[in-house]
């Protein structure tokens, strides 16, 4: 089975390629990194790349593969270990992409559930069990949030810092697996994080490297991601699962999508529009948006690419008083203060680009010169960060630095939300003078 896996690796990634050098590149990478291609050595029906994803307020979905087909798309669970007094039923699929041909994919909604409490549960009536905890229903509340992950030592690392302190979601913004249509590298990637992923939910949403597009071969975009990493699109009144919104105890939370439609007359806009107007600040006091092309940006890297996105939707966001924009894509840590417009704003989002989780490709090496006064933090290395909510008005923000052997705080801040302070901006004008990055 080795060589045919091997002969289709080798093709796809000469299509990658000739995608990749198609497209101009404004900064040099380091050399790629290893991959860590984590193989499945356990039977056919047993459970492999085992996720969970939240669904609506005491609901999630748990997502698994096998590569047996008979094996039914059910969950057990309970609050006892080895004992599940419930069982749900979902649905399955499978996809065709090039030569490869998925396992069967399981997504089961499991529910309702209490908050802040631990269930074990069991995927297929086989294999092994697993454990999660329901974030809470409301604050205290602790986010992880890593971007640009991959499957190389460097996300080990990440995963390992991670994994070493508590937390309730990780939210990411893009580029999960690098796959890059090399199907088998999903399936290693899936295996890669099924200790976490299986454990806390995991919130994701597109990058660059999920569209995978093949020349020549015909479109093929977000397949391989839309089957594999479904979230709650439709829960949130979206009709794609590229964007969608959430809650999380206090927190309302906007997953964008940088390779789809945003003009103000895609879907996407509209959809945004419908749902920042519905969001209630008094029960859902934090408003926080991720996406994948940063919107801000002063490393030399990727310059530019997140710009037209920033001018259909930036506005909505400012009147919306969003409090924090999450940002992928530059292989680096950045942190902004309060912004809109390309001008500081005490009433704009503070943009943080945090896409520095541990890809093949590297870190982006090179910022410009001088540094703008907009930003406050920048960093070339791996790591991940927090965003503790400690209440309805105050959130502590920190990154983490994978070269420290403790996950050791390089960047922090204190952060005051907008929801009380919404009046105070009601007189502040949308345009500004303009402070370049």
């Amino acid at each position: 089975m080795a060589k045919p896996i091997s002969l289709l690796l080798n093709i796809c990634f000469l299509f990658t390629c000739l995608s990749m050098n198609s497209q101009a590149s404004d900064y040099v990478r380091p050399l790629p990194r290893r991959i860590i291609t984590t193989l499945h050595q356990q039977s056919d029906s047993h459970p492999q790349q085992v996720h969970i994803s939240l669904v609506g307020r005491d609901h999630m979905r748990v997502s698994w593969i096998t590569d047996d087909k008979s094996v039914p798309s059910v969950v057990e669970y309970g609050k006892i270990p080895g004992k599940y007094g419930s069982l749900a039923t979902g649905e399955h699929t499978s996809y065709r992409y090039f030569f490869y041909t998925s396992g069967k994919i399981h997504h089961v909604k499991i529910g309702p559930l209490d908050s802040g409490t631990i269930y074990y549960y069991r995927c297929g009536q086989v294999g092994d069990e697993f454990s999660f905890k329901t974030p809470p229903a409301t604050f205290p509340v602790e986010f992880v949030v890593a971007g640009d992950l991959g499957q190389t030592e460097w996300t080990a690392s990440t995963l390992a810092h991670i994994k070493s302190s508590v937390y309730d979601v990780l939210l990411l913004p893009g580029d999960l697996s690098y796959a890059d249509n090399q199907q088998p590298l999903w399936d290693t990637f899936g295996r890669f994080v099924t200790p976490l992923a299986s454990h806390r939910p995991w919130m994701v949403t597109q990058g660059n490297h999920e569209i995978e597009k093949i020349p020549i071969i015909g479109p093929q975009e977000f397949k391989s991601y839309n089957t594999r990493w479904q979230m709650p699109f439709q829960e949130s009144g979206s009709n794609s699962n590229l964007y969608y919104s959430f809650d999380v105890a206090g927190a309302h939370i906007i997953m964008l999508g940088s390779y789809t439609n945003f003009d103000v007359e895609s879907a996407q806009y509209k959809w945004l529009e419908a749902d920042l107007a519905k969001v209630d600040r008094v029960k859902t006091p934090w408003l926080i948006v991720l996406l994948h092309a940063p919107w801000y940006n002063t490393n030399t890297a990727h310059q530019g690419e997140g710009e037209s996105m920033r001018e259909a939707m930036e506005e909505l966001l400012y009147k919306a008083r969003v409090d924090l924009v999450f940002a992928g894509h530059v292989h680096a840590y950045e942190r902004f203060t309060r912004v809109f417009n390309n001008s500081a704003n005490p009433c704009g989002a503070l943009h943080v680009t945090i896409g520095d989780g541990g890809n093949r490709e590297g870190l982006a090496l090179l910022f410009k010169t001088p540094t703008s006064p907009l930003s406050l933090f920048r960093e070339a290395s791996f790591g991940h960060g927090r965003l503790r909510v400690v209440n309805g008005t105050h959130a502590h923000w920190s990154w983490h630095r994978n070269d420290d052997s403790d996950s050791k705080i390089r960047d922090e801040v204190w952060i005051e939300n907008l929801s009380k302070r919404c009046c105070a901006c009601e007189d502040l004008p949308l345009t500004a003078a303009n402070d370049e990055l």
